[in-house]
Parts: C-alpha cells; structure tokens; sequence
C-alpha cells in the first residue's frame, strides 16, 4: 500500500483548519502533518517536515501571505506541490498565484471530493483548477489572443523562430523602426517587457506553437 501524501494546511483561521484537517483525513490516501498560520510558519514547518502539498491560503492579516510564501516555497531546493486554497477568485489573485509557482488554485467552497482530487493532481505536479478559476483563465487569454492583430501575431511567430529586428523588417518588408514600435504593441499587450518574457508567455497562452 503506498504511503499517503502529506499535507500542510496554511490558513490564518483555526476553525477553517479544523474542517480541512477533517475532510482530509477521512481519506485513507491523505495524511495532514502540520499546519500553519501564515506563510512565514509554513516555511519553518517545511524546515524540518517533509510535506508532499501545502494548501495555501491568500490573505492571512498581518503574516506572510500566500503568494509571497508560495514563492518562496517553490524557490526551495525540493518544494511541495503548493495547491492554492482560497475564497478570493480574481484574475489578479489567481495570475499572482500561478507566477509564483503554485501547481493549482482552488476554492474554498470546491466540492470535498474535488479538492481532494485537486490535491492528488498537484502531488503529480499536474495543474488542479477549479471550474470557475479555469474559465477565468481562459477568458483572459482568450481575450490577450484576440487583443493582438494578425501582423503582431505573424512577428510572435518569427521571434518564437529566432529572427532579429533586421531579419523581420526583411522577411515582412517593413523598417525596423515600424518592427520595434510592432514590438513595443506586442510587449505592452501580453504585460511583458522583453522578446523572451514575449514568447514564453506566447507559447504559455497557445498563441504561437513552441518551435520544434
């Protein structure tokens, strides 16, 4: 039989602890091994407990917060899985969670099984969202793919095949000034600041397909 996977509950409030504790431990696969009030206590806790997920809350008063903690959890040698487990569903909350590196977000009001299946994905280092947090997710890229024209898409490409400023005012018979100001557009629509934050994020979102 394997061995269940350890959790790290992080949430500022006991009672919302209490009910994870219990939900979590009903299952045979699921073993909570500490909790934590705020994320500077879960990093303690992580110093010397081995923690397969940490459930992370957001906002914990005046501690660590969650994806401050979060960041600092997958910046660790041999991080946890961090599933962020929150009642805060905005698209500010949830990119600020994903780019510091948690595997997954849920909701707190998620349906028990689904959570549990949430954390069983983020121990696989697969991607757990809730139903709500995906759609947002999608819509906002949806709605970055549909800002971008078809010529700034058409340069996405090109950077992603790693052509320089001259080689695309070749290729699409425009000077350089009009790729750089094209660039600026692009930079400026996807919240990027360089070509190789552009492309990641590009690839990230399905706009361009990597390059083989």
């Amino acid at each position: 039989m394997n061995e269940p996977l350890r959790l790290l509950l992080v949430d500022d409030h006991p009672v919302v602890r209490r009910g994870l504790r219990a939900m979590f431990d009903e299952r045979s696969d699921m073993l909570v091994v500490a909790e934590a009030g705020d994320g500077r206590a879960a990093l303690d806790v992580l110093a010397d407990t081995s923690v397969d997920v940490v459930l992370m809350d957001l906002r914990m008063g005046s501690g660590t917060d969650g994806v401050t903690a979060t960041g600092r959890i997958t910046a660790l040698p041999e991080p946890p899985a961090v599933l962020v487990l929150t009642v805060y569903d905005t698209d500010a909350d949830i990119l600020a969670a994903v780019e510091a590196g948690a595997t997954g977000y849920m909701l707190k009001d998620s349906p028990p099984e689904q959570l549990a299946q949430a954390v069983r994905s983020a121990a696989r280092g697969e991607t757990a969202l809730g139903p709500n947090v995906a759609a947002r997710l999608f819509e906002r890229m949806r709605g970055a793919e549909e800002a971008l024209s078809p010529r700034e898409v058409e340069i996405l490409r090109m950077l992603g095949q790693g052509l320089s400023n001259r080689a695309l005012s070749r290729e699409l018979f425009i000077s350089e000034a009009t790729v750089k100001t094209h660039l600026v557009h692009i930079f400026d629509k996807l919240g990027v600041d360089n070509r190789t934050a552009a492309i990641t994020t590009a690839i990230q979102r399905g706009i361009i397909r990597p390059t083989p």
